[in-house]
This record gives structure tokens, C-alpha cells and sequence, in this order.
């Protein structure tokens, strides 16, 4: 008797757990996300592309320069910038401050009118918290927002308005200590730096705002997704302030009704993050050192170290983007 009970419990456990991994969201690699037909957008399948490939990308990096993504992707620009009139900035009146950006987006369907969903439900810190448990946030307010109050950091201000002035934002400041083998790298590359230079933080820290897209913005937002049905609502988070590496990041994500059924809807989900050239220039340096050759900022970025490890930054920005693509999904699926 107790041997059929424990069978049962076991099999029981097997059928769970197997139906839970089953409601789990696959990722699909493919060159655009416009480019699949909503039709063919299985459920629980998050359709992804970043621009790895594309003809634009640096072979070297696989980011694409910022002037190039620009100018050959207006309406991308206008909406993934951190805002539509951002140029490169240029520091101490004389020294242009190159970029380069790396672009990922997804789409997937959702078992609901696209009406039913409330994305005012994910303009919180909790949300943050769930998409990466790895990056610890405090809220902050206008007066605490480093473009806000640094000259030197004035290229990123908001045009007309400041930073987290607006009531209905979310403004938080966040903290991501560096996994696996990185910070051992980073302690030996501080060791072999000049006295003078400042030394490599072990950590990254920025400052973002979060807040749902209004009109009459909402309704432009299929220039960008491609797709022609009503939009029912969208969230941005604009990271304005980032203590090394990155010069900006923008997530964006568009709901939208589905085009030909009722009781449905699709998400696209945008994730841009724009690097300085003077760091990846950086690469020449520890290319020429062995120990250091784990630690070339442009592989650590797109994930091709051995020293990237786990799924948050220290994966990567390509492994970044999907794990938190795929939290975005899952969550939405769950409401």
C-alpha cells in the first residue's frame, strides 16, 4: 500500500511539474520580430532578434555605431533614444563622445484582450525587482537625479522638463555587483593600473525613470511596432545615469489588441543600451595582457568571455536581454 502511495505521489509530482515547465515561455531566435506574421506566433513563445548580424553591426563588437543606427532608423531613434532629439554629447567643448548601441526586441501573445491588461501593474519597483532579483533598487526623487544637478552629466537631461519631476514617474536608483569569475578580474586589473587612474568599480549603479507612455504618444507607437491594431497601452523605463560602461538604456513595451482575434493580444518589448566607444576601446589594452584578456569590455558585453556567467549583466547583454524579455512575458502571462 504505501509503496501505490508513494507511486502516485510521485507521479502526481512528475505531472506538475510538468505542466508547470510546459506554461513556461520558449524563446525563438529570429532575425526581426516584425518580419513573423502574427499568426504564426505560437503560444508561450517569445519570438526574439537583436541586431547581431545585422549589416550595420560592428564585426568586431556586434554593435552597431550610434550615428549610423540613427540616421538609418529614424523612427527606431525617436522612440528607443533616451529622448527623439539625443546626439552623441560632446565633452569639454571639444571632444565628441562616440556610441554604440546594442538593440534587442520580442513579441508575444498574450490569451487576453489586449484592454483586459493593465500595464499601470508593472510601473513599480516590485516589477524591476522580478524581471532581475540580482539589481537592488531605492527609490529616488527629482533633487537626487545626477543629469538633474551635474554639469557634467547635462547631455542627459530630458529636454523641457527634469528627470522624475513628473508625479506619475518611478524613479528609482539601482545597484548590480558583478557575478562569477568578473570581480576577481576587475580586483587584478585595478592592481596593474596606474596609481593615478581611478579604479574599476565591481559594480554597476544607475538611475532610471519608469512611467507609462500617454497620448498623444500611445498612438503613434505602431510606427514603430509595424503592427496596425489599436494600442492599448505602453511602459518605459529610461535608465538617464549609469557609473560606468553605458551612457544610456531604454526598455519599452507595447501592447497592443490582435489584429484578426478577440481574445488576444500582442506584446513587443524593445530593449536599447548604448555603450561609449572609449570603453571598448579598451580592448587593445587587455587584449595585449593575458591575464587581462578575459576582461576585453567588448566580449564581456556580448557574452563571448569565459569570465560571463548567470543571466543578469554579468551574462552579457544578448543572455541580459532575453532573461529579462522572458521574465516580462511570464509575468504578463500569469495576470
Amino acid at each position: 500500500m504505501r509503496l501505490h502511495r508513494a507511486a502516485a505521489l510521485i507521479a502526481a509530482c512528475v505531472a506538475t511539474c510538468t505542466g508547470a515547465a510546459a506554461q513556461e515561455f520558449q524563446l525563438e531566435d529570429v532575425p526581426a520580430a516584425a518580419s513573423v506574421p502574427i499568426a504564426q506566433i505560437k503560444p508561450r513563445t517569445v519570438i526574439f532578434a537583436d541586431q547581431r548580424n545585422d549589416k550595420l553591426a560592428d564585426s568586431s563588437t556586434g554593435l552597431i555605431p550610434f550615428d549610423d543606427w540613427a540616421r538609418s532608423r529614424p523612427v527606431q531613434r525617436r522612440f528607443l533614444s533616451l529622448f527623439p532629439s539625443f546626439v552623441e554629447p560632446t565633452l569639454n567643448q571639444q571632444t565628441k563622445l562616440k556610441l554604440s548601441v546594442y538593440q534587442a526586441e520580442a513579441r508575444f501573445r498574450l490569451p487576453r484582450p489586449a484592454a483586459a491588461l493593465d500595464l499601470s501593474r508593472y510601473a513599480n519597483v516590485a516589477f524591476l525587482e522580478q524581471i532581475d532579483p540580482a539589481v537592488k533598487h531605492r527609490p529616488i526623487t527629482a533633487g537626487d537625479v545626477v543629469p538633474n544637478k551635474d554639469a557634467g552629466a547635462a547631455h542627459n537631461r530630458v529636454p523641457n522638463r527634469r528627470w522624475c519631476e513628473d508625479a506619475k514617474a518611478i524613479c528609482v536608483q539601482s545597484r548590480y555587483m558583478f557575478e562569477g569569475k568578473i570581480p576577481a578580474g576587475i580586483q587584478l586589473a585595478n592592481k596593474l593600473r596606474e596609481e593615478s587612474k581611478k579604479p574599476i568599480p565591481d559594480f554597476i549603479e544607475f538611475q532610471s525613470e519608469m512611467m507609462l507612455v500617454m497620448q498623444p504618444h500611445l498612438a503613434e507607437l505602431p510606427s514603430l511596432t509595424g503592427l496596425d491594431s489599436t494600442v492599448t497601452g505602453g511602459l518605459e523605463q529610461n535608465i538617464f545615469w549609469v557609473n560606468q560602461v553605458i551612457q544610456f538604456g531604454k526598455l519599452l513595451a507595447v501592447l497592443q489588441q490582435h489584429p484578426t482575434e478577440r481574445e488576444a493580444a500582442i506584446a513587443t518589448v524593445y530593449i536599447l543600451i548604448a555603450v561609449r566607444n572609449d570603453v571598448l576601446n579598451k580592448q587593445k589594452e587587455y587584449s595585449n595582457t593575458p591575464m587581462l584578456r578575459n576582461l576585453v569590455p567588448a566580449q564581456l558585453l556580448m557574452g563571448n568571455s569565459s569570465f560571463n556567467s548567470g543571466d543578469s549583466l554579468s551574462a552579457g547583454l544578448p543572455k541580459y536581454a532575453r532573461s529579462r524579455i522572458k521574465a516580462i512575458a511570464d509575468m504578463m502571462e500569469r495576470e
